[in-house]
């Protein structure tokens, strides 16, 4: 298409001529990546703007002069643009939620149109249609073997610390002692077939010398393990430390982190959350599960553009892998979409929500094919109960909240003072050294006790396990004649032994919640998730063995008269154990609807739902109590992360001409819409470091025309320098449809149009607006800055940064702390 103008000399008179093309229509950009379709008629002042507009004018003495007006962004189509980058990103960015939302449904309303053109585009259209399923789908596979890999791996190199099994060395313990027909027991955790490493040395199974040779040889391969583990971290994937769970919260409320969700993360985190686990630290692997899925998650959104390519579109499969993510690591598929949409997700639309929970359910099932424990449960610690609980029981599940959040509040304290520490000390300079140290000192002072030994993970389940006729763990020790393996089992009174365990686990709740505060933040993969639960657990199982030596010693008492009166078996201690670690879960997590139905999808239990409600809110309750966040939060304050969390108010009285920048009587960067040059637009980018620039009509009349994006700026005019001929600094640049007022001279430049850049709806707000308002808007809308203006003028900017350094002050916290570009 060229539209000709000619400009006669004598009258003035403009003439046009038209040669057009068969198509009458065209793809004009109007803002950045929001695609428009117009028709173009004779009358449209615009046309003299358009690609390939051709100018003749004449220069007063019967000669015209002639040259063309080149637009640098070519006829694009819908799904992408010329341009490679323009409406992408920079790392440690955030992204502006509204945009990229009006390009999807602008390419989403192109492909329907077109759907009627052709079978190519109507199967096209089909595929945008089904590829979220189809997207999710993968993801869902994925994350159940990834997981499925993870636990044998886990379970097996966790094994090796005792001892291995000859015949087959790729089983681990209890496997190998299912090929030999033989039970273990937590206490010895051995048969005929699995040899410990004294025997495999040529010593006796028991004695001083084997349990030295088992006790050195468990910090050597722990050493082993966390020494693999930190290096890999440090040489391939620096991301791949600590849980993951708070940079995923970061992430899906807009921010950018690149490398951080990458291929390398997933596989040294993959890898590395084996070794850490194997290693016998205080940590586990089911928080960094929800990283690894959205690891997954983000690698195959790439093999779908539509959500590849729009970062706001990429955060909807995120959000349903971090539910795929606790769907494999609890075998909770509910509790996953419930965790995603009350921990995690910033934006979570109804769509979202199904696809989150298709995606779960997927994972979990793979999981559960795969039956990585070697059971029909996709968990470790899955126990049932059957017995009801006493409504009386609500008042020590209630105490059980209480001292969950206490326990909650006293870890994350110290966790973040030795987290501060670290950051600010020499410490920080030695990751490895810091991991060796911390493994050693866990692996010596774990060995001796027997439920520090074992795996927390057998711990929990121990815990949880009601005392049976087979059962000949310490924590069974009661005086109970069994006549009849089927009876009943009745109250009885504890021996000995139950006595000693309650001390060996009031050692083991003291020494894992110190190890767990200086474990959770080193530099190798780590979850937090476990020993949570294992802290309230051992709370749980002594309240619960307290409760039940009270029922059988007074079972006349009026709130036991009624079910312990017959001498049954009415207090469970188990029950308590599995309340307890809610209570420090919830406590530490600040989680509250999704942690409850976790914990029954755990258990079974479907009946202990109001004891594990009303723990949950006790917990919660005493926690915030204690201090304003949970675990999570706190290390996204502590790394200065650009999050602005839903859940909190914003109660200071203040108005947008209060944190604006720049302040009131000071010098606003603009660019203006037909007055500038190449010059001084390079110039302008070269003396500011802004991410963006408002357009204004002139310096003198400051009312505002749109908003560019640095990036988008840069990359427009470096394909310019490389597509348009003749561009010098001295070639205006145009922000508008509309001809310059003069005609240009002989030898001037073309001008550059620049409009189809330009995000012509910038969001606005009054100077006046309160805060209170304007934080809203940047958390409901997902924006990413507001321009401030006063009877339409055009006064200043409120970005994201803005907005967290000002809270920030407020509170009397360091407002340069937040990490933000």
């Amino acid at each position: 298409m060229s539209v000709i103008y000619m400009r006669n000399s004598a009258n003035g008179n403009q003439h046009r001529g038209f040669s057009m093309s068969s198509d009458d229509d065209m793809i004009d950009i109007t803002t950045t990546g929001t695609v428009t379709e117009r028709s173009i008629h004779y009358d449209d002042p615009g046309t003299s703007h358009l690609p390939g507009v051709t100018y003749c004018m004449g220069d007063g003495e019967g000669e015209s002069l002639c040259y063309q007006r080149t637009s640098i962004l070519q006829h694009v189509a819908a799904d992408g643009d010329e341009i490679p980058g323009i409406g992408q990103y920079e790392d440690f960015h955030t992204i502006d939620w509204q945009r990229d939302i009006a390009r999807d449904r602008m390419r989403h309303r192109y492909i329907v149109k077109r759907r009627q053109n052709s079978l190519f585009d109507l199967v096209k259209g089909a595929h945008d249609a089904w590829s979220g399923w189809v997207c999710v789908l993968l993801v869902g596979l994925t994350t159940g073997v990834v997981a499925g890999v993870i636990d044998i791996g886990a379970s097996w190199m966790s094994d090796l610390k005792y001892g291995i099994c000859p015949s087959r060395f790729w089983f681990n313990r209890e496997q190998c002692c299912w090929s030999s027909n033989e039970t273990t027991s937590f206490e010895t955790g051995n048969c005929s077939d699995w040899l410990t490493w004294s025997e495999v040395l040529g010593q006796s199974r028991t004695g001083a010398g084997a349990y030295i040779i088992s006790y050195l040889m468990y910090i050597a391969w722990a050493l082993l393990f966390a020494s693999l583990a930190a290096s890999l971290v440090r040489m391939f994937a620096p991301y791949a430390c600590g849980s993951g769970i708070p940079e995923i919260k970061t992430i899906l409320s807009g921010f950018i982190i690149r490398g951080y969700l990458g291929k390398w993360t997933l596989i040294i985190k993959s890898v590395g959350i084996m070794l850490s686990v194997s290693a016998g630290l205080s940590l586990g692997k089911e928080g960094p599960m929800v990283h690894i899925a959205c690891c997954i998650g983000n690698i195959l959104s790439y093999l779908f553009p539509k959500y590849g390519r729009n970062e706001a579109k990429k955060r909807e499969i995120l959000s349903a892998a971090a539910a795929a993510g606790v769907s494999v690591a609890f075998g909770a598929p509910i509790g996953g979409v419930l965790f995603s949409l009350e921990e995690v997700s910033y934006y979570f639309p109804l769509k979202t929500l199904w696809r989150s929970f298709f995606c779960a359910l997927v994972a979990a099932f793979v999981l559960h094919s795969i039956n990585p424990f070697g059971n029909e449960h996709s968990v470790l610690f899955f126990v049932e109960y059957n017995n009801p609980w006493i409504f009386f029981e609500l008042v020590p599940f209630v105490g059980l909240g209480i001292i969950g959040g206490v326990i909650a509040a006293i870890f994350i304290r110290a966790n973040l003072y030795w987290c501060k520490y670290r950051k600010t000390s020499k410490l920080g300079q030695y990751p490895v050294t810091e991991v060796l140290i911390v493994t050693a000192v866990t692996a010596v002072l774990a060995y001796p006790n027997p439920y520090t030994r074992m795996s927390t993970s057998e711990l929990i389940y121990l815990l949880f396990r009601k005392c049976g006729v087979t059962n000949t763990d310490d924590l069974c020790d009661y005086n109970r004649n069994f006549t009849d393996v089927k009876s009943a089992v009745d109250l009885a009174s504890a021996g000995p032994k139950v006595y000693r365990a309650m001390w060996l686990l009031v050692l083991a709740l003291i020494f894992k919640l110190l190890a767990t505060v200086f474990t959770f933040g080193i530099k190798v993969p780590c979850g937090l998730f476990i020993p949570s639960l294992c802290l309230g657990a051992i709370v749980g199982r002594i309240v619960g063995i307290g409760m039940e030596q009270l029922a059988f010693n007074y079972p006349h008492i009026w709130v036991f008269s009624g079910e312990c009166s017959t001498m049954k078996d009415c207090i469970t201690p188990g029950l308590y154990a599995m309340v307890g670690a809610a209570a420090v879960l919830g406590g530490v997590t600040r989680m509250t609807v999704s942690l409850v139905v976790v914990m029954f999808e755990l258990t079974g239990g479907v009946r202990y739902i109001v004891p594990l409600m009303a723990a949950a809110m006790a917990s919660k309750w005493v926690g915030d109590a204690l201090g304003s966040h949970g675990v999570y939060d706190a290390h996204i304050n502590l790394n200065g992360y650009p999050f602005l969390d839903s859940k909190e108010e914003f109660a200071h009285t203040s108005l947008a001409a209060d944190v604006m920048q720049p302040k009131r009587n000071e010098t606003l960067s603009v660019l203006t819409q037909d007055s500038m040059t190449v010059e001084d637009v390079e110039t302008l980018m070269k003396e500011t470091e802004h991410n963006g620039f408002p357009v204004v009509v002139s310096r003198e009349s400051q009312y505002l025309v749109g908003f560019v994006l640095r990036r988008d700026l840069n990359l427009a005019l470096a394909q310019a320098r490389r597509a348009v001929e003749g561009l010098r600094p001295s070639s205006l640049v145009l922000f508008t449809s509309n001809s310059p007022q003069q005609p240009p001279q002989p030898g001037t430049p073309a001008p550059l149009l620049l409009k189809n850049i330009l995000d012509m709806a910038p969001i606005t707000i009054t100077d006046q607006t309160p805060m209170e308002t304007v934080v809203d808007m940047f958390r409901k809308l997902g924006l990413r800055q507001t321009l401030v203006t006063h009877n339409g003028r055009l006064l200043g900017v409120i970005t994201k940064k803005d907005v967290l350094r000002y809270v920030k002050q407020l509170d009397n916290e360091d407002p340069n702390s937040v990490l933000f570009n």
